[in-house]
Protein backbone atom coordinates (compact mmCIF):
# COMPACT_ATOMS: atom_id res chain seq x y z
CA UNK A 1 0.00 0.00 0.00
CA UNK A 2 1.59 3.17 -1.30
CA UNK A 3 1.81 6.43 1.53
CA UNK A 4 -1.15 8.36 0.56
CA UNK A 5 -3.44 5.50 0.92
CA UNK A 6 -1.91 4.57 4.19
CA UNK A 7 -2.17 7.90 5.82
CA UNK A 8 -5.84 8.11 4.15
CA UNK A 9 -6.55 5.31 5.81
CA UNK A 10 -5.47 6.28 9.33
CA UNK A 11 -7.24 9.85 8.87
CA UNK A 12 -10.27 8.11 7.63
CA UNK A 13 -10.47 5.77 10.61
CA UNK A 14 -9.34 8.10 13.11
CA UNK A 15 -11.80 8.22 15.58
CA UNK A 16 -13.63 11.09 16.10
CA UNK A 17 -11.91 12.90 13.72
CA UNK A 18 -9.44 13.42 16.15
CA UNK A 19 -5.98 14.87 14.78
CA UNK A 20 -3.26 12.59 13.90
CA UNK A 21 0.58 14.14 14.64
CA UNK A 22 2.88 14.03 11.70
CA UNK A 23 5.00 12.16 13.84
CA UNK A 24 2.67 8.84 14.41
CA UNK A 25 1.91 8.91 10.46
CA UNK A 26 5.57 9.02 9.44
CA UNK A 27 5.70 5.93 11.93
CA UNK A 28 2.74 3.69 11.31
CA UNK A 29 3.97 4.57 7.31
CA UNK A 30 7.64 3.72 7.72
CA UNK A 31 8.60 6.66 6.01
CA UNK A 32 10.08 10.60 6.82
CA UNK A 33 8.02 13.33 8.30
CA UNK A 34 8.90 15.46 5.07
CA UNK A 35 7.39 12.23 3.07
CA UNK A 36 4.43 12.49 5.17
CA UNK A 37 4.10 15.95 4.36
CA UNK A 38 4.58 15.28 0.51
CA UNK A 39 1.69 12.79 0.67
CA UNK A 40 -0.39 14.97 2.37
CA UNK A 41 -0.03 17.79 0.25
CA UNK A 42 -0.73 14.98 -2.99
CA UNK A 43 -3.82 13.95 -1.52
CA UNK A 44 -4.72 17.36 -1.10
CA UNK A 45 -4.34 18.15 -4.94
CA UNK A 46 -6.60 15.60 -5.27
CA UNK A 47 -9.47 17.18 -3.73
CA UNK A 48 -9.36 15.63 -0.23
CA UNK A 49 -9.85 18.25 2.66
CA UNK A 50 -7.43 17.86 5.44
CA UNK A 51 -6.04 20.57 7.79
CA UNK A 52 -3.47 21.23 9.88
CA UNK A 53 -3.65 21.65 13.63
CA UNK A 54 -1.24 23.97 15.92
CA UNK A 55 0.24 20.98 17.63
CA UNK A 56 1.21 19.56 14.08
CA UNK A 57 -1.64 17.10 13.58
CA UNK A 58 -3.45 16.34 10.30
CA UNK A 59 -7.76 16.30 10.29
CA UNK A 60 -9.63 15.20 7.29
CA UNK A 61 -12.39 17.25 6.91
CA UNK A 62 -14.03 15.70 3.54
CA UNK A 63 -13.46 12.43 1.85
CA UNK A 64 -16.47 12.25 -0.60
CA UNK A 65 -13.80 12.35 -3.44
CA UNK A 66 -13.53 9.72 -5.61
CA UNK A 67 -9.90 8.59 -6.27
CA UNK A 68 -8.00 5.63 -6.84
CA UNK A 69 -6.65 5.62 -3.48
CA UNK A 70 -9.77 6.51 -1.55
CA UNK A 71 -11.28 3.52 -2.99
CA UNK A 72 -8.03 1.52 -2.76
CA UNK A 73 -7.84 2.64 1.11
CA UNK A 74 -11.31 1.86 1.44
CA UNK A 75 -11.04 -1.69 -0.28
CA UNK A 76 -7.97 -2.79 1.47
CA UNK A 77 -9.88 -2.28 4.55
CA UNK A 78 -12.63 -3.67 4.30
CA UNK A 79 -12.03 -6.94 2.32
CA UNK A 80 -7.94 -8.13 2.97
CA UNK A 81 -8.81 -11.38 1.00
CA UNK A 82 -8.41 -9.24 -1.72
CA UNK A 83 -5.98 -6.48 -1.15
CA UNK A 84 -3.49 -6.23 -3.92
CA UNK A 85 -6.08 -6.07 -6.83
CA UNK A 86 -5.87 -3.52 -9.49
CA UNK A 87 -7.87 -0.77 -8.58
CA UNK A 88 -7.97 2.30 -11.30
CA UNK A 89 -9.98 5.87 -11.18
CA UNK A 90 -11.36 7.96 -13.93
CA UNK A 91 -12.88 11.29 -13.64
CA UNK A 92 -14.17 10.85 -16.85
CA UNK A 93 -14.03 7.74 -19.46
CA UNK A 94 -17.09 6.51 -22.28
CA UNK A 95 -17.61 3.26 -19.94
CA UNK A 96 -16.11 1.03 -17.08
CA UNK A 97 -17.22 -1.98 -18.53
CA UNK A 98 -16.01 -1.18 -22.15
CA UNK A 99 -12.41 0.23 -20.44
CA UNK A 100 -12.40 -3.66 -18.47
CA UNK A 101 -12.93 -5.34 -22.01
CA UNK A 102 -9.90 -3.14 -23.49
CA UNK A 103 -7.92 -4.43 -20.69
CA UNK A 104 -8.59 -7.98 -21.38
CA UNK A 105 -8.32 -8.18 -25.24
CA UNK A 106 -4.86 -6.65 -24.61
CA UNK A 107 -3.55 -9.24 -22.14
CA UNK A 108 -4.07 -12.66 -23.60
CA UNK A 109 -5.12 -15.41 -22.08
CA UNK A 110 -5.56 -15.05 -18.37
CA UNK A 111 -4.51 -18.60 -17.16
CA UNK A 112 -2.70 -21.32 -18.09
CA UNK A 113 -3.22 -24.57 -19.37
CA UNK A 114 -3.52 -25.97 -16.07
CA UNK A 115 -5.63 -23.13 -14.94
CA UNK A 116 -3.25 -21.32 -12.78
CA UNK A 117 -3.13 -17.15 -13.32
CA UNK A 118 -1.02 -16.19 -16.11
CA UNK A 119 0.96 -12.86 -15.28
CA UNK A 120 -1.84 -11.06 -16.86
CA UNK A 121 -4.15 -12.49 -15.07
CA UNK A 122 -2.53 -12.16 -12.16
CA UNK A 123 -3.01 -8.25 -12.92
CA UNK A 124 -6.43 -7.99 -13.82
CA UNK A 125 -7.86 -10.74 -11.97
CA UNK A 126 -9.98 -9.11 -9.68
CA UNK A 127 -9.16 -5.80 -11.26
CA UNK A 128 -11.54 -2.95 -10.39
CA UNK A 129 -12.15 0.28 -12.48
CA UNK A 130 -14.48 2.81 -11.19
CA UNK A 131 -15.84 6.07 -12.85
CA UNK A 132 -16.89 10.05 -11.70
CA UNK A 133 -18.49 10.37 -14.98
CA UNK A 134 -19.13 7.89 -18.34
CA UNK A 135 -19.78 9.60 -21.16
CA UNK A 136 -21.22 5.92 -23.15
CA UNK A 137 -22.44 4.29 -20.41
CA UNK A 138 -24.71 1.02 -21.20
CA UNK A 139 -27.64 -0.93 -20.26
CA UNK A 140 -29.36 -3.81 -21.09
CA UNK A 141 -30.35 -4.60 -24.91
CA UNK A 142 -28.32 -2.04 -25.86
CA UNK A 143 -29.71 0.83 -23.70
CA UNK A 144 -28.01 4.03 -22.75
CA UNK A 145 -27.08 4.01 -18.76
CA UNK A 146 -27.36 7.84 -17.96
CA UNK A 147 -23.64 8.45 -16.26
CA UNK A 148 -24.12 11.98 -14.80
CA UNK A 149 -20.88 13.48 -12.54
CA UNK A 150 -20.80 13.32 -8.66
CA UNK A 151 -24.56 11.73 -8.25
CA UNK A 152 -23.08 8.38 -8.89
CA UNK A 153 -21.06 5.79 -9.02
CA UNK A 154 -20.27 3.47 -11.94
CA UNK A 155 -17.77 0.22 -11.56
CA UNK A 156 -16.39 -2.57 -13.11
CA UNK A 157 -15.18 -5.61 -11.51
CA UNK A 158 -13.14 -8.22 -13.82
CA UNK A 159 -14.06 -11.88 -12.19
CA UNK A 160 -11.65 -14.48 -13.62
CA UNK A 161 -12.50 -18.19 -12.35
CA UNK A 162 -10.40 -20.96 -12.15
CA UNK A 163 -12.40 -22.87 -14.76
CA UNK A 164 -14.15 -20.14 -16.73
CA UNK A 165 -17.31 -19.23 -16.13
CA UNK A 166 -20.09 -22.15 -16.19
CA UNK A 167 -23.19 -20.66 -14.54
CA UNK A 168 -22.66 -17.15 -16.65
CA UNK A 169 -26.64 -16.43 -15.54
CA UNK A 170 -25.73 -16.45 -11.66
CA UNK A 171 -23.15 -13.60 -12.38
CA UNK A 172 -26.08 -10.99 -12.76
CA UNK A 173 -28.02 -12.58 -9.94
CA UNK A 174 -25.29 -12.77 -7.47
CA UNK A 175 -24.23 -9.29 -8.30
CA UNK A 176 -27.37 -8.19 -7.45
CA UNK A 177 -27.18 -9.49 -3.73
CA UNK A 178 -24.00 -8.05 -3.47
CA UNK A 179 -25.60 -4.05 -4.16
CA UNK A 180 -27.97 -4.72 -1.76
CA UNK A 181 -25.94 -6.26 0.99
CA UNK A 182 -23.23 -2.91 0.22
CA UNK A 183 -26.42 -0.66 1.02
CA UNK A 184 -27.97 -2.21 3.67
CA UNK A 185 -24.57 -2.35 5.31
CA UNK A 186 -23.66 1.09 4.76
CA UNK A 187 -26.58 2.97 4.73
CA UNK A 188 -28.33 0.64 6.59
CA UNK A 189 -31.62 1.00 4.27
CA UNK A 190 -33.12 -2.06 2.37
CA UNK A 191 -33.16 -1.75 -1.25
CA UNK A 192 -34.45 -4.84 -3.33
CA UNK A 193 -34.42 -6.12 -6.25
CA UNK A 194 -36.23 -6.89 -10.17
CA UNK A 195 -35.20 -9.57 -11.76
CA UNK A 196 -32.83 -10.00 -12.68
CA UNK A 197 -30.43 -7.19 -13.35
CA UNK A 198 -32.22 -4.14 -11.65
CA UNK A 199 -32.04 -2.47 -7.78
CA UNK A 200 -34.72 -0.65 -6.70
CA UNK A 201 -35.36 1.26 -3.61
CA UNK A 202 -38.86 3.38 -2.52
CA UNK A 203 -40.21 2.73 -5.55
CA UNK A 204 -37.24 4.12 -8.20
CA UNK A 205 -34.59 2.11 -10.08
CA UNK A 206 -31.67 2.99 -8.00
CA UNK A 207 -29.10 0.74 -9.88
CA UNK A 208 -28.34 -1.56 -12.91
CA UNK A 209 -26.06 -4.01 -13.60
CA UNK A 210 -24.83 -5.61 -16.96
CA UNK A 211 -22.58 -8.60 -17.10
CA UNK A 212 -20.41 -9.79 -20.43
CA UNK A 213 -18.14 -12.78 -21.00
CA UNK A 214 -14.58 -12.49 -22.98
CA UNK A 215 -14.00 -15.88 -24.12
CA UNK A 216 -10.86 -17.76 -25.37
CA UNK A 217 -10.75 -18.42 -28.95
CA UNK A 218 -8.30 -21.45 -28.40
CA UNK A 219 -10.21 -23.30 -25.95
CA UNK A 220 -13.83 -21.72 -26.20
CA UNK A 221 -13.38 -21.37 -22.87
CA UNK A 222 -15.13 -18.07 -21.28
CA UNK A 223 -12.65 -16.59 -19.35
CA UNK A 224 -14.02 -13.83 -17.48
CA UNK A 225 -17.10 -12.23 -16.74
CA UNK A 226 -16.97 -8.16 -16.67
CA UNK A 227 -19.52 -6.75 -13.98
CA UNK A 228 -20.84 -3.30 -14.94
CA UNK A 229 -22.44 -1.88 -12.06
CA UNK A 230 -24.15 1.76 -12.36
CA UNK A 231 -25.56 3.29 -9.02
CA UNK A 232 -27.53 6.46 -8.91
CA UNK A 233 -26.81 8.24 -5.14
CA UNK A 234 -28.97 11.68 -5.86
CA UNK A 235 -31.56 11.98 -7.80
CA UNK A 236 -30.79 14.23 -10.81
CA UNK A 237 -33.71 15.96 -12.72
CA UNK A 238 -31.93 17.13 -15.22
CA UNK A 239 -30.36 13.73 -16.22
CA UNK A 240 -33.22 11.57 -15.22
CA UNK A 241 -36.02 13.79 -17.12
CA UNK A 242 -38.80 12.56 -19.45
CA UNK A 243 -40.36 9.07 -19.23
CA UNK A 244 -36.77 8.46 -17.20
CA UNK A 245 -38.03 10.50 -14.26
CA UNK A 246 -40.98 7.75 -13.62
CA UNK A 247 -38.31 4.96 -13.37
CA UNK A 248 -35.16 6.29 -12.05
CA UNK A 249 -34.44 7.51 -8.96
CA UNK A 250 -31.88 8.14 -6.65
CA UNK A 251 -30.17 6.34 -3.77
CA UNK A 252 -30.62 9.35 -1.00
CA UNK A 253 -33.73 10.61 -2.75
CA UNK A 254 -36.12 9.08 -0.48
CA UNK A 255 -38.21 10.70 2.06
CA UNK A 256 -35.54 10.28 4.73
CA UNK A 257 -32.92 12.03 2.79
CA UNK A 258 -34.80 14.81 1.46
CA UNK A 259 -36.34 15.74 5.07
CA UNK A 260 -33.78 14.73 7.13
CA UNK A 261 -36.60 12.84 9.35
CA UNK A 262 -36.81 9.24 8.98
CA UNK A 263 -38.38 7.14 6.80
CA UNK A 264 -40.57 3.74 6.87
CA UNK A 265 -40.46 2.58 3.84
CA UNK A 266 -37.73 -0.17 2.70
CA UNK A 267 -36.29 -0.88 5.53
CA UNK A 268 -34.98 2.73 6.29
CA UNK A 269 -36.74 3.37 9.96
CA UNK A 270 -34.68 5.61 12.15
CA UNK A 271 -32.12 5.92 9.20
CA UNK A 272 -31.26 9.82 9.27
CA UNK A 273 -30.16 12.08 6.79
CA UNK A 274 -26.90 12.74 8.31
CA UNK A 275 -25.62 9.01 8.44
CA UNK A 276 -27.16 8.87 4.74
CA UNK A 277 -24.67 11.28 3.64
CA UNK A 278 -21.39 10.44 5.62
CA UNK A 279 -21.18 7.35 3.42
CA UNK A 280 -18.60 8.82 0.38
CA UNK A 281 -18.37 7.67 -2.53
CA UNK A 282 -15.46 5.82 -2.32
CA UNK A 283 -16.60 4.11 0.42
CA UNK A 284 -19.71 2.61 -1.72
CA UNK A 285 -17.84 1.96 -4.72
CA UNK A 286 -15.41 -0.02 -2.49
CA UNK A 287 -17.86 -2.18 -0.64
CA UNK A 288 -20.00 -3.19 -3.32
CA UNK A 289 -16.52 -4.41 -5.94
CA UNK A 290 -15.42 -6.02 -2.56
CA UNK A 291 -19.38 -7.79 -1.91
CA UNK A 292 -19.22 -8.41 -5.22
CA UNK A 293 -16.18 -10.74 -5.20
CA UNK A 294 -16.73 -12.09 -2.33
CA UNK A 295 -20.36 -13.48 -3.34
CA UNK A 296 -19.32 -14.86 -6.36
CA UNK A 297 -17.13 -17.43 -3.98
CA UNK A 298 -20.01 -18.22 -1.63
CA UNK A 299 -22.15 -21.63 -2.12
CA UNK A 300 -24.74 -20.64 -4.83
CA UNK A 301 -27.97 -22.58 -3.04
CA UNK A 302 -27.27 -19.58 -0.17
CA UNK A 303 -26.88 -16.83 -2.78
CA UNK A 304 -30.36 -17.64 -4.42
CA UNK A 305 -32.55 -17.92 -1.25
CA UNK A 306 -30.87 -14.49 -0.76
CA UNK A 307 -31.65 -13.37 -3.97
CA UNK A 308 -35.23 -14.49 -3.77
CA UNK A 309 -35.92 -12.90 -0.52
CA UNK A 310 -34.79 -9.81 -1.62
CA UNK A 311 -36.71 -9.84 -4.89
CA UNK A 312 -40.11 -8.06 -4.99
CA UNK A 313 -41.86 -9.65 -7.87
CA UNK A 314 -42.40 -12.94 -7.13
CA UNK A 315 -46.24 -13.36 -7.19
CA UNK A 316 -46.94 -10.10 -9.42
CA UNK A 317 -48.47 -10.06 -12.63
CA UNK A 318 -45.67 -9.36 -15.00
CA UNK A 319 -45.55 -8.65 -19.11
CA UNK A 320 -42.55 -11.21 -20.36
CA UNK A 321 -40.47 -9.44 -23.39
CA UNK A 322 -38.59 -12.28 -24.75
CA UNK A 323 -36.03 -11.37 -27.39
CA UNK A 324 -37.96 -12.49 -30.12
CA UNK A 325 -39.17 -9.22 -32.34
CA UNK A 326 -42.48 -10.28 -32.89
CA UNK A 327 -45.77 -10.08 -30.90
CA UNK A 328 -45.49 -13.51 -29.47
CA UNK A 329 -42.34 -11.97 -27.93
CA UNK A 330 -44.67 -10.09 -25.76
CA UNK A 331 -47.11 -12.48 -22.65
CA UNK A 332 -48.63 -11.60 -19.34
CA UNK A 333 -47.86 -14.02 -16.73
CA UNK A 334 -47.34 -14.34 -12.78
CA UNK A 335 -43.93 -14.75 -11.42
CA UNK A 336 -44.08 -17.59 -9.16
CA UNK A 337 -39.97 -18.39 -8.26
CA UNK A 338 -36.84 -18.21 -9.49
CA UNK A 339 -34.93 -21.46 -9.53
CA UNK A 340 -31.04 -22.64 -8.50
CA UNK A 341 -29.90 -21.35 -11.60
CA UNK A 342 -31.64 -17.75 -11.22
CA UNK A 343 -33.94 -18.29 -14.02
CA UNK A 344 -37.35 -16.59 -13.47
CA UNK A 345 -40.24 -19.11 -13.67
CA UNK A 346 -43.83 -17.54 -14.74
CA UNK A 347 -47.30 -19.23 -14.71
CA UNK A 348 -49.39 -18.45 -17.81
CA UNK A 349 -53.19 -18.07 -17.71
CA UNK A 350 -53.68 -21.48 -18.48
CA UNK A 351 -51.60 -23.11 -15.88
CA UNK A 352 -48.31 -23.86 -18.03
CA UNK A 353 -44.80 -22.44 -16.72
CA UNK A 354 -42.04 -21.31 -18.73
CA UNK A 355 -38.41 -21.16 -17.04
CA UNK A 356 -37.10 -17.52 -18.29
CA UNK A 357 -32.62 -17.45 -18.72
CA UNK A 358 -33.12 -14.10 -21.10
CA UNK A 359 -35.33 -11.37 -21.77
CA UNK A 360 -37.12 -9.01 -19.49
CA UNK A 361 -39.98 -8.35 -16.99
CA UNK A 362 -41.82 -5.22 -16.46
CA UNK A 363 -44.98 -4.85 -13.87
CA UNK A 364 -48.33 -4.06 -14.26
CA UNK A 365 -47.31 -0.32 -12.40
CA UNK A 366 -43.93 0.28 -12.56
CA UNK A 367 -44.75 2.38 -9.46
CA UNK A 368 -43.96 -0.12 -6.08
CA UNK A 369 -43.24 0.37 -2.77
CA UNK A 370 -40.02 -2.64 -2.69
Amino acid sequence: MSTKSTILQILSSSKDGAAVSGEELAQQCGVSRAAVWKAVNALREEGFEITGTTNGGYVLDSSDVLTTEAVSSAFNAGFPQFAGARIEVFKEIDSTLSQAKRWLSECGSLRTADGELTPAGKNYSNAVIVAEKQTAGRGRSGRTFVSPARTGIYLTVIYAPKGGITDPAKITAFSAVAVCRAIKKLYDIQPSIKWINDIFYNGKKICGILTEGTTNFETGIIEAAVIGIGVNIEDNAEAFDGELSKVAGGLLGGTAAREGGTGTKAGCTGTSNATLHSVTRAQLAAQIAGETLQVLSEPADQVIAEYKVLSFIIGREVEVHTLIDSAQGIYKATAVDIDQNAALVVQLPDGTRRRLISGEVSLKSESFTG
